[in-house]
């Protein structure tokens, strides 16, 4: 009997190794073979299992031909053959003809989609490493790729080009067509727009400010932009930007989002979920659309859609619709009167521009005009009056972007008939707004519990939740034998690692880096930094903080915040070391060391800079104060600009060191105190020694005194009288004023580094010279914001016969 049994086991398990067998995963599709949609659908996975290709289930028995993450939590989806067109679930495939191309039907054989090739000698359908599913030749040649038709989704290796256009998803978990796309113009600069049922717009890169102004060049034909496996994303039109964890080894993909936002996600492997490592725009409300016709994005702090006076939302239930008016139009300017906005404004549809106007004058235009329904009037001098025919792309913030210079203070004044009962006009100011990144979609369904300000004792008590739901998953065989090696030593740190933006270093690992911190690169009021060599042969520069007395949360705080500005301009940091008592923030490595390195060394051969290059690390500086003072996600103030904090890379681009490290300022709040004076003597602005508010005004400042330093080739310590800086600095300023309104420019030749033999432009000399002495002046009213001062370079470096305004 036993030896019976035995002989019949191999038959009893064939039926299963048949099944095991048949299921094995496959990588590719043979010519004139076919995936099923029905029962269990079948799919394509690539060699290393990142990547699935096949029928996508949305509701009940609707199916989409995709390619998604394997790996994370959600399937996530990242393109589509038939966004637009589902398919059913019974008798649906997708199938590899003898004619070379591949067909998706429907239910009763209709063709969806296909690849619309007629490649004869087409030999298979392979799904990539890459996520990219291509039909390939016997000999492996590329004939067709999903590469070349993205949806929503770029990745790496994947690039955006000339005809190529990422569209969005129109709503979250949707996969169809929405209204924002990213492509590259006929002007070669790589922009997104919102085409939507009732206008089309451009909002990024920033439309009111010239292309330059942007970061950007409209100066190439390639049209070519390619996100790398590091996680740099590279374009021909001199847009740059890096993941805020870059490295290899990490799964990332950069998405158009539903809501209009570009961002690049990175994949955490360990628990399926994505984090966000970079985004295009901090203030969601700077993406056209998301209100409707008449209504107002405003951050509380969350972006929420509101309605101005006279108006109610016209669709409770989809906001997009936007808001209707509570009244009659009338045309008759003595039934008429307006409402100021504050901080708020509509982007575009401008009627004119009118300059150097009063807001009387404005108001009277407005009245006289029938198919005025508001105007915008600036109160900064130039008196700018911009009336509305619609009002569409709301906005209510302290940073309004409805101008050139997005900082400058004005109103909107809404036009309604006198019988609309409003309240005072000073209940619409907004104050206090704080614009923040979609981080809690991305991070969990319970993530958004966390935040720096969170009571430690509410913390734990979570904590204490989430490990009791943890102890019952323990319980379970399968966490126990499959997961348990993934659990963190701490819990707490655990949870707080699912939402950190960018990379943790441990101690021991910027000890080997540095070996030993053996190499020093500089030293400052805030700690030595250090150059190091990380495990991916990353060079970077490590700096260990010597007097930070925050505690780990604020620490985290301040550094997350830190980690999420980014611009060409200013150095970017790739993670931080926390342990103990061990603060550390690890950079970018700069090749060229910093500008006093260069500007102030003794000799005078090929190691000078020139005239041009200096020019281009004074815009350069200027261009990277003017992000951290007007654009970025917070407010900051830098609080030591100093030639020692100007790294230079390879090409002599200037980029902002140390930025971050002083108090974060929000926006909204009139002055901001420091527990302590931080800067260099030299470069500090009086409001220090006089006990002031401290604003943005002592970095412009500092830049003011850098900028004279960069013209005369050596610190003002060395050629001031007295070796009284500051009092030198005042006789100094005192004289040239004196001499350049008398008209007496020559003396300004003289000045410049008579290391230079002569060889500089005069013009742009004195350009430099008058912005120099305007920033430093004593009353810090008179001072230039850093955008006017980047805006009158530029005009310097332009123009044959350029003058400055600010004298």
């Amino acid at each position: 009997m036993r030896n019976s049994s035995a002989s019949m086991l191999p038959f009893l398990l064939l039926p299963f190794l048949s099944s095991a067998l048949s299921s094995t995963p496959q990588s590719s599709l043979k010519r004139g073979s076919s995936l099923s949609a029905e029962d269990e659908p079948q799919v394509l996975i690539s060699l290393d299992h990142s990547f699935t290709c096949g029928f996508y289930m949305v509701g009940r028995n609707a199916y989409y031909f995709s390619i998604w993450f394997t790996k994370s939590a959600d399937k996530t989806v990242v393109w589509t053959a038939n966004r637009d067109l589902p398919v059913n679930g019974r008798n649906s495939k997708v199938s590899l003809l003898q004619d070379g191309k591949m067909v998706l039907t429907d239910v009763d054989g209709s063709t969806n989609w296909n690849t619309n090739t007629s490649e004869t000698n087409v030999d298979r359908a392979e799904l990539l490493n890459s996520g990219n599913l291509v039909l390939k030749d016997p000999h492996g040649k590329i004939l067709w790729q999903s590469f070349d038709y993205p949806t929503d989704t770029l990745l790496p290796s994947q690039p955006i080009t000339r005809g190529k256009t990422l569209i969005s998803a129109k709503g979250k978990g949707v996969l169809s067509s929405g209204y924002y796309s990213l492509y590259f113009d006929s002007d070669n600069v790589l922009k997104m727009m919102y085409d939507g049922p009732d206008i089309s717009s451009l909002y990024w890169p920033y439309v009111g400010r010239d292309i330059w102004l942007n970061g950007r060049t409209n100066y190439n034909s390639s049209r070519y932009a390619v996100l790398d496996e590091m996680g740099r994303f590279r374009s021909s039109d001199k847009l740059s930007f890096d993941a805020s964890d870059m490295g290899f080894w990490i799964r990332r993909r950069l998405t158009l989002d539903y809501d209009g936002n570009l961002r690049m996600y990175s994949l955490k492997e360990s628990t399926g979920l994505w984090e966000i490592s970079w985004v295009a725009l901090s203030e969601l409300c700077g993406v056209h659309g998301q209100c409707g016709r008449n209504a107002i994005c405003v951050y509380m702090p969350t972006p929420k859609c509101s309605c101005p006076p006279g108006y109610e939302i016209r669709d409770q239930s989809d906001l997009k619709q936007g808001c209707k008016p509570k009244f009659n139009p009338t045309c008759d300017p003595q039934q008429l009167k307006f409402i100021q906005l504050h901080n708020t404004n509509f982007y575009g549809f401008d009627l004119n521009v009118t300059r150097n106007i009063s807001l009387e004058s404005c108001k009277k235009i407005c009245l006289e005009d029938c198919d005025c329904d508001a105007f915008w009037h600036t109160v900064d001098g130039t008196g700018s009056c911009n009336p509305k025919t619609e009002l569409f792309n709301g906005y209510r913030s302290p940073n309004i972007p409805g101008s050139l210079s997005p900082n400058i203070p004005g109103s909107l004044y809404l036009k309604l008939p006198k019988n609309v009962e409003t309240l005072d006009s000073s209940k619409y100011t907004v104050s206090e707004l704080i614009c923040k990144t979609r981080e809690d979609e991305v991070k969990g369904v319970s993530l958004n519990i966390f935040n720096n300000k969170f009571n430690n004792v509410h913390l734990y008590w979570f904590v204490l939740a989430v490990g009791v739901i943890e102890i019952l998953f323990i319980a379970s065989g399968w966490w126990y034998l499959f997961r348990k090696h993934e659990m963190p030593k701490s819990l707490k740190e655990g949870y707080r690692a699912i939402y950190d933006q960018f990379r943790r270093f441990t101690y021991t690992e910027l000890i080997k880096a540095t070996k030993k911190f053996m190499e020093e690169l500089g030293r400052g009021g805030s700690g030595a930094v250090y150059k190091g060599i990380l495990a991916d042969d990353r060079v970077v520069a490590v700096k260990k903080l010597g007097d930070v007395i925050q505690g780990e949360e604020e620490f985290w705080a301040e550094v997350s915040m830190i980690g999420k500005i980014n611009h060409m301009n200013l150095v970017i940091m790739w993670g931080y070391c926390l342990e103990g008592f061990h603060r550390l923030l690890v950079y970018e490595y700069v090749e060229n060391g910093s500008l006093d390195k260069h500007l102030f060394y003794d000799g005078s051969g090929s190691n000078l800079l020139g005239w041009n290059q200096r020019y281009k690390i004074a815009i350069g500086a200027a261009r990277g104060l003017a992000y951290l003072h007007h654009e970025c996600l917070e407010w900051v103030i830098h609080c030591d600009v100093k030639p020692e904090n100007i790294l230079l890379d390879g090409d002599f681009e200037a980029k902002i060191a140390d930025f971050g490290l002083a108090k974060l300022s929000q926006r909204g709040i009139s002055g901001s105190n420091f527990s302590r004076i931080r800067g260099t003597k030299g470069y500090m602005a009086p409001e220090w020694a006089l006990s002031l508010p401290i604003t943005a005004k002592v970095d412009v400042y500092s830049y003011g005194v850098v900028l004279l330093e960069i013209v005369r080739g050596s610190r003002f310590s060395n050629w001031v009288m007295d070796g009284e800086e500051e009092v030198g600095l005042r006789r100094f300023v005192r004289m040239a004023k004196e001499k350049l309104e008398s008209g007496e420019e020559s003396w300004v030749g003289g000045f410049v580094d008579p290391r230079l033999n002569g060889q500089f432009n005069f013009k742009q000399a004195l350009g430099i010279v008058e912005i120099g002495i305007a920033c430093v002046d004593e009353d810090r009213s008179k001072r230039p914001n850093m955008e006017m001062i980047v805006q009158t370079l530029i005009a310097c470096e332009g123009e044959p016969n350029p003058h400055s305004a600010f004298l």
